[in-house]
C-alpha cells in the first residue's frame, strides 16, 4: 500500500516508486514492461533524475491500483517544494553570486552543499554575508561545520575566532597538521 499523500508530501516520486517496487518485489525491468515503456525512465525516475508526466501517472495508478493522480501530485508537491526552497533561501541569504563563481548560483541546494556554502562564505565573504550565513543555519551549526573542516584558508579561521569565537586548538584543519602553511600561523 503506498503511503497516504499528505505524509509524503515534497518527497520525489522516485523514492516513493523505488521504495514500492522493493516492498512489492518487483524489478523495475518489470514494472517498465507492463507500462510499455524503457527501463530506463523506472531507473530514472527512482534515481530522481527525472520526474513523472501525467500520462506515467496515470499508467502508474493502473498498475498499482491507486488514484492516477497519486503519481503526478507527488511531482507537483516536490516541484513546488524546491521552488520554495530556492526562492526563500536566495532571498534571505543576500549573498553575492561571485562568491560561488564555478557553480551555479541558482541551483545551490543550501542543506545538502551547508558545508560548502559555510566554508567558502567564510573564506570569500564580507563581514555581513558571515552573519547572514550563522544567522540562516545557526550559530552551533555553523561552528560544527567550520571546526570539522579539513582545510580552511587563514581568512576563514580569523573570521570563525572572531564571530563564532572559536578557539584555534578547536580547528581540526590545524590539529596534527603537516603543512607548513597552518603550523607556522598562530606560533
Amino acid at each position: 500500500m503506498l503511503p497516504d499523500i499528505n505524509i509524503v508530501k515534497g518527497i520525489h516520486p522516485g523514492i516513493i516508486l523505488e521504495r514500492e517496487l522493493k516492498k512489492r518485489k518487483i524489478r523495475k525491468s518489470q514494472l517498465a514492461g507492463e507500462l510499455g515503456i524503457s527501463s530506463g525512465i523506472i531507473t530514472d525516475i527512482a534515481k530522481t533524475r527525472r520526474g513523472i508526466n501525467p500520462a506515467l501517472s496515470i499508467r502508474l495508478g493502473s498498475f498499482f491500483d491507486i488514484s492516477e493522480e497519486y503519481f503526478i501530485l507527488l511531482q507537483t508537491y516536490y516541484a513546488l517544494k524546491q521552488e520554495q526552497k530556492k526562492q526563500i533561501k536566495h532571498i534571505n541569504l543576500s549573498l553575492r553570486s561571485s562568491l560561488f563563481w564555478d557553480i551555479n548560483f541558482e541551483n545551490i541546494d543550501y542543506e545538502r552543499n551547508k558545508s560548502f556554502v559555510i566554508t567558502r562564505v567564510f573564506e570569500r565573504g564580507n563581514k555581513k554575508e558571515i552573519q547572514n550565513i550563522i544567522d540562516f543555519y545557526g550559530k552551533e551549526e555553523v561552528s560544527q561545520e567550520i571546526k570539522s573542516a579539513k582545510s580552511l584558508l587563514f581568512i576563514a579561521i580569523e573570521n570563525a575566532m572572531e564571530f563564532l569565537e572559536i578557539n584555534r586548538k578547536e580547528f581540526k584543519c590545524l590539529q596534527n597538521s603537516t603543512y607548513k602553511q597552518y603550523q607556522t600561523a598562530y606560533i
